[in-house]
């Protein structure tokens, strides 16, 4: 039992909850109790039970096989939107913290005019103008968390440009872009995953928002978001409805939050040293 925990401890708890959101949503990609959309207004308001183990909604919807539906997208659009961030802030933190010069004043301008603005309040001004949809969600997000990327990438860069290897890349005339793509950019890997992963928590976050208000995705696609959207409603005749998706919002926020920390104890060389 000890060599067991000190192993699970070694791992971290939120690689492992993470894990299991993962299975839930390959689980619910390929197989649900019920159908998610199916509607049965014979079945409203039933409490969990062995047939429906989290019980119905007001459309008579099993909130299981919503749940189960909802982990894969929640998690999808909140994935793709993190590495659409990851890849166009890197590009351009890269590349501006590199050159300098009067494309990283415009650049530097440019993320400022957007972390100006909240960034739920950004995506929501977005996700008007574009209507609620998937792509329209993702690239909302991506857009939002850009900024953030791009500040990280710089800093880094801009640290490292004066390095001796930098140099010598430079002195046996490699290009520019080969340098940065070789020398640069992999060394910008352990602060970006810390970045992304906590960035994927404040992506769950806005997603859930976005659907809770209605410009998430389209109504037919369960998300937890939009599931607690929908419980909101009804939580005096079903208050398992909210409570669910919550609890499953949360289990996904925790597992996110413990796995940065993991992260950044490993790739910390601070912290290596301490253990």
């Amino acid at each position: 039992m000890m060599r067991a925990f000190l192993s699970l401890h070694r791992i971290g708890i939120g690689p492992i909850l993470l894990i299991s959101v993962a299975l839930l949503a390959v689980v619910g990609l390929v197989w649900t109790p019920f159908d998610p959309n199916a509607l049965d207004f014979t079945q409203r308001y039933l409490p969990p039970s062995l047939s429906h183990l989290l019980g119905t909604d007001h459309l008579g919807r099993d909130l299981f096989s919503r749940l189960l539906l909802g982990a894969s997208t929640s998690s999808a659009v909140s994935g793709m939107a993190v590495a659409g961030a990851l890849l166009i802030g890197s590009l351009l933190g890269a590349m501006s913290g590199y050159f300098m010069g009067w494309a990283d004043r415009a650049a530097m301008l440019l993320m400022d005019a957007i972390l100006a603005m909240p960034g739920i309040l950004l995506a929501l001004g977005i996700m008007t103008v574009t209507g609620p949809s998937v792509a329209g969600m993702i690239g909302a997000m991506a857009i939002t968390f850009t900024p953030v990327v791009f500040r990280v990438v710089r800093s880094t860069v801009l640290s490292l440009r004066e390095k001796e290897y930098i140099e010598a890349s430079e002195a046996l005339g490699n290009h520019d872009l080969f340098t940065i793509a070789y020398h640069i950019l992999p060394n910008c890997v352990a602060p970006l995953t810390v970045v992304g992963t906590s960035l994927f928590g404040s992506a769950v976050l806005t997603e859930s928002a976005l659907s809770f208000l209605g410009l998430g995705v389209p109504p037919h696609v369960p998300t937890w978001g939009a599931m607690l959207s929908d419980g909101r409603n009804i939580f005096s005749q079903a208050p398992w409805a909210v409570i669910y998706p919550g609890l499953a919002i949360s289990y996904l926020l925790l597992g996110v939050n413990l796995t940065g920390d993991t992260l950044r104890d490993w790739l910390d060389p601070r912290a290596k040293g301490h253990t």
